[in-house]
Formats: C-alpha cells, structure tokens, sequence
C-alpha cells in the first residue's frame, strides 16, 4: 500500500486500554456513531488536514473489527474514535492507519498543557456556574475542581481515563476536539489532588513517547 506520509500530520494518537464508566457514558451521550460501551478498548487519533479523517476511519474499519464512535470535522482538524472490547482489534485498528501512513506513533506532536489548577472547596455560585456547563455530573458546593486544558485536544481523553481509575471524582465536562481541548472533575479534594496527579503523569506519558 502506498505511504500517505505526506498528505497530513499526526495531532494526537491515544490508545485507551479500558474506557472508565463515567467517561464511555459521557462519549455515548454526545456521540455522533456507535456507543462505546464501559471498560471498551478505544483509540483517538487527531490530524490535520481536517477531511484526511475520512481515510484514516476507511482503513480502520476495512481492516478490523472496530466500530466508528465519533467522527469531527473542524476547519483545521479532523478527529476520530474508534472502539471494541478486544484491545488487540483497536490496537490493530491503528497500526493499520499508521502502516498506511508511513508514521508510527513516535510521530505525534507533544501535548502543551495551557491550564492545569485546582479550585478547592469552590461556592454555590460556581457550583452551579459548572453544572451549567456540564454534559456530565453535577458539581457541588464544598467540593473541589480541577480544570485542565491541553492541545492536541484529543490527549485529554487519557489524562480524563486515568484520572478516573485512580481517584473517586466525578466527570463535569470533556472536549477533545477543536482547537484546545477541555477536561473538568470534581469531588473530594483530596480525591482530586489525586485525580489531578493522575492526569498530569498521563500527559507527561505522552510527551516521553511522542
């Protein structure tokens, strides 16, 4: 097959061993294709140009078992999520588009955290500011926040997973595509200091094996 190299470049490539309950259902409730459903395998992958995504889904699904979750088109960016509960197929899925595309994984850009903070014990007022925004769970009076943003926006899905698995918060809103992406917890602050540290270390994976 010939290499595409050249045609786009490689934003983000993020595999998700296990897809945290909060954050599949999150994904099924915005979703656009195929829910993911909870502990799925799934896999992220954002490049530029936008409408290269086109190709890159076709050789995912032609090549495996996978099942197309989301699809975004923006004016610069194009992004794709793919799942199955075998992590071997989702693997699969995307050695074949980076076979295809004469890159590995070692090619996708670094992740640049732009905010990365903390709001403890936050008032009613904000709480309720943050519920406004949420497609998620309700924030609280008393309970603490982390918000983070990053770009590539597609490298928060892992630092939200992983924030999941290590620590008892609550998902308040995600966005992992457009131009920056967005990630907000609440809970417990100590649950969210170690919700925040997880997050942290999982972007700093990224950026060690980009």
């Amino acid at each position: 097959m010939a290499s595409d190299k050249s045609a786009f470049q490689l934003r983000a490539y993020v595999f998700i061993d296990s897809l945290q309950p909060q954050l599949a259902q999150f994904m099924a409730k915005t979703n656009r294709v195929y829910d993911p459903r909870e502990y799925d395998a799934a896999l992220f992958l954002e490049i530029a140009p936008a409408m290269e995504i086109h190709t890159k889904i076709d050789q995912a699904l032609k090549s495996t078992r996978v099942r197309l979750g989301s699809l975004v088109t923006e004016r610069v960016f194009g992004m794709m999520q793919v799942h199955h509960s075998d992590q071997g197929e989702v693997r699969a899925a995307g050695e074949a588009v980076l076979t295809a595309s004469g890159l590995s994984e070692s090619d996708r850009a670094p992740c640049e955290i732009l905010q990365n903070k903390v709001i403890r014990s936050i008032e009613q007022d904000h709480a309720i500011a943050f519920t406004g925004m949420s497609a998620g769970n309700m924030a609280l009076q008393g309970e603490s926040v982390l918000i983070m943003e990053a770009q590539p926006a597609a490298y928060l899905s892992i630092a939200c997973n992983e924030a999941l698995k290590a620590a008892r918060v609550k998902l308040i809103d995600i966005r992992v595509f457009g131009a920056t992406g967005r990630l907000i917890l609440s809970g417990p602050e100590a649950e969210i200091d170690v919700a925040a540290q997880a997050a942290s270390k999982a972007l700093d994976h990224i950026n060690t094996h980009h």
